[in-house]
């Protein structure tokens, strides 16, 4: 991202277990902070019931084990036989990951415009207290099984198609480089683990910045906002990715 995985990947020599090893790990960290990744995981959690830190870990978990599932799988074909995934597919796969951010936004905006996030006041000895708290439409509350909006298989499956992206290329370009297999392998092996890793890290971390006294009073702002952020990112992340708007990823 804007230079960063080359910058970092000139810290490898190629042949180095430990250079080779430092630099997949720091590519796997950084790749979580690309823009696509944050917006949809902020919206994902945004627009669910539960945007606590313990629910929002468990769904980062969820994201960055797909995510890191499919990308060893991609790229372990390239380091063994320089199989590469055609380009057609990778395009198409970034397009679906913009039309998802532009899902994911619009469910957040249709939650707050029909008045799902609401704020009630009251006193306790002279003191105004505001708890902020989701409401479902009465059918949603009158059924026996509710449905979760946003569930770790859900992430899951988001973060496997992230995975299939070509956001992550530089570094699995890189470790498919390396002079050994086996070096190769390790570092891919490293660059998908620290990929989920600061994934979970990340999506914890936004959870408990959703889970905040000051977000959770102002979330009726914060909501709309938020959305109409992603909403915009989504559409040209999926233009970019057709070559129909500039494209930096």
């Amino acid at each position: 991202m804007f230079g960063l995985d080359d910058h970092i990947a000139g810290l490898s020599d190629g042949t180095s277990l430990l250079l080779v090893s430092v630099v997949a790990v720091l590519l796997g960290l950084r790749h979580a902070t690309d823009p696509d990744h944050v917006s949809a995981v902020a919206t994902l959690l945004a627009s669910g019931r539960d945007r606590t830190r313990a629910g929002a870990g468990r769904l980062g978990l969820a994201w960055g084990a797909g995510h890191t599932l499919t990308l060893f799988a991609l790229g372990l074909p390239i380091i063994l036989f320089e199989a590469y995934l055609p380009g057609r597919i990778q395009q198409t796969a970034e397009v679906v990951i913009g039309l998802v951010i532009v899902a994911l936004a619009v469910w957040l905006l249709l939650r707050w415009r029909r008045g799902a996030f609401h704020v009630h006041e009251h006193e306790h000895d002279g003191v105004l207290h505001r708890h902020p708290h989701i409401h479902e439409p009465a059918a949603v509350r009158e059924h026996t099984h509710p449905v979760r909006h946003r569930t770790p298989p859900h992430a899951f499956a988001i973060g496997m198609l992230h995975g299939v992206g070509g956001s992550a290329g530089v570094g699995i370009l890189i470790v498919a480089a390396v002079e050994s297999t086996a070096l190769g392998i390790v570092a891919l092996a490293l660059l998908a683990a620290f990929t989920g890793v600061s994934m979970t890290v990340l999506t914890t971390g936004l959870g408990a910045t959703l889970e905040t006294a000051p977000v959770r009073r102002a979330w009726r702002s914060v909501a709309p906002a938020l959305g109409l952020v992603s909403l915009a990112f989504g559409c040209w992340y999926a233009l970019g990715a057709l070559e129909l708007a500039p494209y930096g990823f």
